[in-house]
């Protein structure tokens, strides 16, 4: 999905006040992180997952994977913190128009 500036914005907003939904453990990005990642994205649609890794490229790895792995577009990252976007059947975000 191709969001336009003006929608990106209007999520990073809403972002804003959310607490991350999902953390990684000491096992890093499993399976059963991905289906957490999955159900909360399918019931939230905007979501944070917060990656504790002092690393730059492992963090910037496992969320790539992240965002590949679930089709959500990434909408920033803030240290540890990744801010995911994907739209569900429900459409419970109403987007502003581009």
């Amino acid at each position: 999905m191709k969001l336009s500036n003006k929608q990106k914005q209007f999520l990073k907003g809403q972002a804003h006040s959310l607490k991350p939904v999902v953390l990684l453990g000491a096992n890093g990005l499993t399976e059963g992180v991905l289906v957490e990642i999955e159900i909360a994205l399918n019931i939230h649609e905007l979501i944070k997952v917060k990656v504790p890794t002092d690393e730059r490229e492992t963090k910037a790895l496992i969320f790539d994977a992240i965002v590949r792995e679930t089709g959500a577009t990434k909408l920033q990252t803030i240290g540890h913190t990744i801010v995911l976007y994907r739209q569900s059947e429900e459409k419970k975000i109403q987007l502003p128009r581009g």
